[in-house]
């Protein structure tokens, strides 16, 4: 395991702070004299580019960031969204006006499962001040709050990537993690037990690994549970006891279960390649159904 502990309090870590923002503090900080950057992080598997829906409509002044071009590298055998070259990841940033001393935030159509693989690869690589529109676009737009169809010019921001703050897993260490700690699988619950598996090689989860689906963090607006909600759904899973990790398919809405656990109050590390990864290699073994006891 690279990186920080992943046990308990993040308390004294990069992540101090909320992680989340909410509509009204969003509006008045772009109302305000120094305003945040704006990304916009729309995707969706199998669904239509983000960029197209970018042009259709956005929050004033953001950027928008391709998820599979320039948040990850080619799919191969590391999985299908390994973490990004930090060159190309550094340059998309800068393009959108990225900057070391300049607050960030991300934002997706509502449910924040791709905006927080934004949050989570800015405080792995250095950035100090990222936060996730809880709610996203819809929150926005529910709010009756104006949109933008211009496309941004470039800028010129000066953030360089320190990939390494945050801890993450390798597949090995991902599989000892769950003998030995708690990895959560956060992708829906027939996905874990083996029931469905739409696009990777084999159905089934690692093997110790807990079911966690991402969709159990939100409330029915889309927007997070409470902190004191979400703390109590992860120490019923065991989380608060030793060390740890969480995977899903790609490691996208992996992300979004750290935001969560951030937003509880703990410290968890990614296992990047996910699902992904380990069902491509036909010598991990594969456990189906529920986890016993």
């Amino acid at each position: 395991m690279t990186a920080a502990s992943t046990d308990g309090s993040v308390a004294g870590s990069p992540l101090d702070g909320s992680p989340l923002i909410s509509v009204a503090e969003l509006a008045a900080a772009l109302d305000s004299g120094h305003p945040p950057v704006l990304l916009d992080i729309r995707w969706q598997l199998g669904g239509p580019p983000g960029a197209r829906e970018f042009a259709a409509g956005h929050l004033p002044g953001a950027h928008y960031v391709d998820l599979d071009r320039e948040l990850a590298s080619p799919p191969g055998a590391a999985g299908r969204h390994p973490l990004p070259d930090p060159e190309v990841f550094g340059a998309a940033l800068r393009r959108a006006g990225v900057s070391a001393d300049r607050p960030v935030v991300v934002y997706d159509a509502g449910p924040a499962t791709s905006a927080a693989r934004a949050w989570w690869l800015l405080h792995w690589s250095g950035h100090p001040d990222v936060r996730v529109l809880d709610g996203g676009l819809a929150a926005w737009r529910a709010a009756g709050l104006p949109e933008s169809t211009e496309q941004p010019a470039a800028e010129d921001g000066d953030f360089k990537p320190a990939p390494g703050q945050l801890p993450t897993l390798d597949a090995r260490q991902a599989a000892e993690l769950a003998r030995t700690g708690l990895l959560l699988d956060a992708r829906a619950g027939e996905r874990y037990r083996g029931e469905a598996e739409p696009i990777d090689p084999r159905a089934g989860h690692i093997p110790g690994a807990v079911s966690a689906p991402t969709t159990e963090n939100l409330a029915a607006d889309g927007r997070f549970l409470p902190a004191a909600t979400l703390a109590e759904r992860f120490r019923t899973l065991g989380v608060g006891k030793g060390e740890v990790g969480v995977y899903c398919g790609s490691g996208v809405t992996a992300a979004h279960e750290l935001l969560a656990l951030r937003v509880a109050g703990f410290g968890a590390a990614l296992y990047p390649g996910s699902w992904s990864e380990w069902s491509g290699n036909p010598d991990n073994p594969v456990a189906t159904g529920h986890l016993p006891g």
